[in-house]
C-alpha cells in the first residue's frame, strides 16, 4: 500500500529519511533540513564474505528503494544510510547483549578500526550511492572502564557497541576522516548526493549553478 505523495501546490522535492536512527535525524535537523521519517524493514544480514564497505552500501540502497516503493504517486527524494564498524576486515554490528558489547570493546581497545557508512539517495529518475570510511583509534581501555560503560544503555543499538558523541568519546585518541560519519551520517557526502538528486540543502531548489 502506498503512503501518499507530494503535497498539493508544493513543487519542492520533499525529503524522506529512510532510517529510524535518532542520530541521523539530529544531524539532518542540525543542517536546517525539513524531512519526514519512514523506517524501512529489510533483512540486514551480511552476505557470506561480504566486505564491510560493500555491505553498508548494499543496505543503504535497499533501504532507500524499499521506502521509495511505498509512495503511490509523486515520488519524493529518499535518503537512506547504514553504518558498520570493521575491525581487521570483520563486521562488528550492534551488540546483542552486555556480554557481546563487552567483547566488542575489548577487541577495539588500543587499536584502530574503520567506520563505514553507505548513503543512498533515490528520487524521480535518479539513484546514487556512496561509501565514506573513517578510521578511529581507541586508547587502551581497562576492564573497569569497559564494565562501567557497558552497564549503561549507550552501547546498544550502536554499531561496534559505542557512541562517539557520548561517553565513549573519551576512548578515542585519533580520527582520520569525517567525524559525522562515525555518528552515523557523513554530512558533506550526503549533501553532495542530495544535490545530485536535484535538492539543494541551502535553497531547497535546483542545485546552485544549474541553469
Amino acid at each position: 500500500m502506498g503512503v501518499g505523495g507530494l503535497a498539493a501546490g508544493d513543487d519542492r522535492p520533499p525529503l524522506v529519511l529512510a532510517s529510524g536512527s535518532p542520530r541521523r535525524r539530529e544531524l539532518l535537523a542540525g543542517l536546517g533540513l525539513r524531512f519526514t521519517v519512514v523506517v524501512p524493514d529489510i533483512d540486514e544480514t551480511p552476505a557470506s564474505g561480504e566486505h564491510p564497505a560493500a555491505y553498508v552500501e548494499r543496505l543503504a540502497r535497499a533501504k532507500a528503494d524499499a521506502v521509495a516503493e511505498r509512495f503511490d504517486r509523486g515520488q519524493p527524494v529518499v535518503l537512506a544510510a547504514d553504518t558498520t564498524v570493521a575491525l581487521a576486515g570483520a563486521i562488528l554490528g550492534k551488540p546483542t547483549d552486555r556480554a557481546d558489547a563487552t567483547a566488542m570493546l575489548r577487541a577495539l581497545s588500543g587499536r584502530a578500526h574503520q567506520v563505514h557508512t553507505g548513503v543512498a539517495v533515490v528520487g524521480p529518475g535518479h539513484r546514487a550511492s556512496s561509501v565514506t570510511t573513517t578510521e578511529v583509534t581507541f586508547r587502551s581501555l581497562s576492564a573497569a572502564e569497559i564494565a562501567t560503560y557497558v552497564a549503561g544503555d549507550e552501547p546498544f543499538d550502536k554499531a561496534g557497541g559505542y557512541a562517539i558523541q557520548g561517553e565513549a568519546g573519551r576512548f578515542v585518541v585519533a580520527i582520520q576522516g569525517s567525524a559525522s560519519n562515525v555518528v552515523g551520517l557523513p554530512v558533506a557526502q550526503t549533501l553532495a548526493l542530495l544535490a545530485g538528486a536535484g535538492l539543494d540543502a541551502v535553497t531547497w531548489g535546483p542545485p546552485r549553478g544549474a541553469d
